[in-house]
């Protein structure tokens, strides 16, 4: 049995509403950009979102000085069992956000960073 369901794939980036409108004109769908540092694109698929990097520096393909940047939202039923099952498969918490915000964020064991989130 999974631990959590894939909920959005996220995007690092100057300029989400921009970025966003790219991959609507790409992918299709609907973007929702009601905020200015996170932006949605709904109806193609897999959730994608994009989200405002101050300083971002793009990746660089293929050089590993600036790798590939994005981050997974796992969409879990309960935080704490997900934390738990998350910390004994070898993730590191990097940020608790106290509960305010629904998720809780960290990184792989390859340092990818990753959120389990409350739908």
């Amino acid at each position: 049995m999974p631990i959590a369901d894939l909920g959005t794939v996220v995007l690092d980036c100057p300029d989400p509403a921009a970025l966003a409108a790219f991959y609507a004109e790409l992918l299709g769908g609907e973007v929702d950009a009601s905020d200015d540092a996170w932006v949605d694109l709904k109806g193609v698929g897999v959730a994608m979102a994009f989200q405002k990097v101050p300083g971002h520096v793009p990746p660089q393909w293929p050089d590993p000085a600036r790798p590939q940047q994005f981050h997974l939202d796992l969409v879990v039923g309960d935080l704490d069992t997900a934390q738990k099952q998350a910390l004994a498969l070898g993730a590191t918490l990097l940020e608790d956000h106290g509960g305010r915000h629904g998720f809780r964020t960290f990184a792989d064991p390859a340092g990818h960073p990753f959120c389990l989130c409350i739908d």
